[in-house]
């Protein structure tokens, strides 16, 4: 098969896998560049096919020499579709790892469902023991209560108003206005129900009932907080609420964990191009003027250097780095720097779609949003034929 990327709104509907694989590459060879640190031992990772979720087993195995399980929902290609991507970026990780003779097996499933999670303990006991370090990290659009069989769908919408406000199309490089009115009561609840922290909580309670929690266990979720520019959408719409309770919940697992002397926390992570922040109006158009600037700056990161910082600097230290006032790790701060924020101000009025591509990185999105498909990754030949259905040996 040839593939090509085809888009369809803001998701990518192909995936090419010697592109995903290059990319994997990449971030392996990041970490490994960076040393070896004294970190976890036996990884969970909820959500690790792509974005955080997968720089997280990458920076676990190859910067710790840990152990991954890693738990998400895939697609396997057939003949006539590729495979998701993170179907290839898993297939490739596990490629990588068990070269170096590296533990990496893989569940493909629901990770909302009690089943999954009972697979994921079976797994859990027959081959480590207990984990030390459970990375929470799904980014899905709707649930399936495993309890009720309630469907639930989050919504992206703004709180007791409409919002006004300009957002990019990046593949057309069109700025537009937009108008989102406020979300119900009932998609508030909905959102918060897919994107906040009760599943979290589940399968803490879970694993810990389970026995599978080692003494020491830190558990770590991730968060978006950004600038007051993206508050209305953001912070103080639906998503914000969801993110409010994923805060709550952390601070409930951490004093339940403390009869394990370990910790739960919630990490505020940079803004960058990833399938989920690819949906949320203005985000876009704010990443694309902040990435202009951070990389002027030298200070721009992506999801591999991001948590690659996260564990070894900020987690798995004798010295724990301060926190902010909510308790939370900020690994955002080169982003949220004030003469970054005070120039992305500055900036903003004057974007338009005749100024885009000199006022902004849209370039750089667009290469980013491409990279996250296998598709735009220098060395690939686009015009080859390639075997599409690619094997994940844990799976």
């Amino acid at each position: 098969m040839i593939i090509q990327p085809k888009i369809r709104g803001f998701i990518c509907t192909t995936a090419h896998p010697l592109g995903c694989a290059k990319a994997v590459a990449a971030q392996i060879r990041y970490v490994k560049n960076q040393g070896h640190f004294q970190g976890p031992k036996n990884v969970l990772v909820i959500g690790a096919s792509t974005g955080y979720g997968l720089a997280s087993r990458i920076v676990a195995t190859f910067g710790a020499g840990a152990k991954t399980i890693g738990v998400f929902f895939e697609k396997e290609a057939d003949e006539k579709r590729t495979a998701s991507a993170g179907w290839y970026n898993t297939a490739a990780f596990e490629e990588y790892a068990h070269q170096e003779n590296y533990y990496a097996k893989s569940i493909n499933g629901d990770a909302f469902s009690h089943a999954i999670k009972q697979k994921t303990v079976d797994l859990i006991k027959q081959d480590l023991g207990k984990v030390d370090l459970i990375i929470y990290s799904l980014a899905s659009p709707r649930r399936i209560h495993p309890d009720t069989e309630q469907i639930f769908s989050s919504v992206l919408k703004p709180i007791g108003q409409p919002f006004v406000g300009k957002t990019v199309d990046p593949m057309r490089g069109e700025v537009k206005e937009i108008t989102l009115e406020p979300a119900t009561q009932d998609e508030i609840a909905q959102t918060v129900a897919v994107m906040g922290g009760d599943d979290w909580a589940m399968w803490l309670d879970f694993l810990a009932h389970e026995n599978v929690l080692a003494d020491g266990i830190t558990t770590l979720a991730y968060d978006y907080v950004g600038p007051t520019l993206t508050y209305p959408i953001y912070k103080e719409g639906t998503i914000g609420k969801a993110k409010e309770h994923l805060l709550q919940t952390a601070h409930t697992l951490h004093d339940k964990l403390k009869k394990y002397h370990g910790q739960a926390i919630v990490s505020v992570n940079k803004a960058l191009v990833t399938q989920a922040s690819s949906a949320i109006p203005v985000v876009p158009l704010y990443i694309s003027l902040l990435y202009k600037i951070m990389k002027e700056k030298g200070t721009h990161e992506g999801c591999i250097e991001q948590i690659n910082r996260l564990l070894k600097d900020n987690i798995y230290v004798s010295t724990v780095p301060a926190r902010d006032k909510e308790g939370r790790i900020r690994i955002d701060n080169f982003e949220m720097a004030p003469d970054i924020q005070q120039k992305i101000t500055a900036l903003w009025p004057n974007v338009s779609t005749e100024t885009l591509s000199e006022l902004t990185d849209i370039e750089g999105y667009r290469d980013d949003f491409y990279r996250l498909f296998g598709f735009n990754v220098p060395g690939i030949d686009y015009t080859a034929d390639v075997d599409q259905s690619v094997g994940i040996r844990s799976i």
